[in-house]
């Protein structure tokens, strides 16, 4: 028996927790009980380990960053997540390239952690970098999706009652490399070292930008200082209010524009179950 159901989420601009949130709320209302959002997103959030138990059920979203998981944020998921044998649904959102190996590697750390996964889904959303990339996703179909994705979970958990293996076969390879960022070239595009800059004629120095940066790299006393790393998941950029945060970085820029190019296309969402 489900006692309460947990969304757990990575989520700097958005629609990764858009869709834990959807999914964690029909699986509550599935079982009958109470669900609870955990934002896993701000530094403070990722200090304390979270445990859950085995009558409990939880469901883990992050963005697929260079075709896995956040590589800052990976130690997080598999430090501060335990389960005691806790049925679990990892959940990946991807900017319209491919999610390539997030959703294994997802399922992998979390098992790892004492986790047993009932199902396993990958949503196309838009692209951080670009609103030319799936930029009115998750969708009213996706929300659908995301349903009767949840409806399909909740009845294998009812029909397993409690005797899950956990071998739940999901695309992609857990331990593949990241995947190398092309430029309009077709060569490696290397930004590792890009921040984001920031327009003195639109900043107020209103300090928004500060709390939103997930790794906590924007100096509070100054915004237009940026002396920690930056992992360019666009948070400030999306999130100034005055549209005053940028990137000017070339290869950056270039990857971007290659992306635009090749990358439009409506994706499917993959479900696993």
């Amino acid at each position: 028996m489900t006692r309460k159901v947990y969304g757990i989420c990575f989520s700097p601009t958005g629609n990764t927790k858009k869709l834990t949130e959807r999914i964690t709320a029909r699986l509550a209302e599935a079982f009958g009980c109470p669900y609870e959002l955990q934002d896993f997103t701000a530094p403070a959030s990722r200090e304390a380990v979270k445990s859950y138990a085995a009558d409990e059920l939880v469901v883990v979203g992050s963005p697929t960053y260079a075709g896995k998981l956040p590589n800052k944020i990976l130690p997080d998921f598999k430090e501060k997540l335990r389960g005691e044998g806790t049925v679990c649904v990892p959940v990946v959102t991807y900017g319209n390239r491919s999610f390539d190996n997030s959703l294994a590697e997802l399922t992998a750390v979390l098992k790892a952690g004492g986790f047993v996964p009932a199902g396993a889904a990958a949503f196309a959303c838009r692209h951080a970098f670009s609103d030319l990339l799936a930029g009115d996703r998750p969708s009213a179909e996706d929300f659908a999706e995301a349903d009767s994705f949840a409806d399909g979970v909740a009845e294998k958990v009812r029909k397993a009652e409690g005797g899950l293996t956990g071998e739940l076969a999901v695309a992609g390879d857990a331990d593949a490399p990241y995947y190398v960022p092309k430029g309009l070239d077709g060569q490696p595009a290397k930004f590792l070292k890009a921040k984001p800059l920031t327009d003195p004629a639109k900043c107020t120095n209103c300090g928004k930008c500060v709390p939103l940066c997930p790794v906590g790299s924007i100096d509070p006393a100054d915004v237009t200082n940026v002396p920690g790393i930056c992992i360019k998941c666009q948070a400030c950029v999306r999130g100034c209010p005055e549209g005053a945060k940028y990137f000017d970085d070339k290869a950056f820029l270039s990857h971007v524009a290659m992306l635009e190019q090749n990358f439009t296309e409506h994706k499917k969402n993959a479900f696993f179950l």
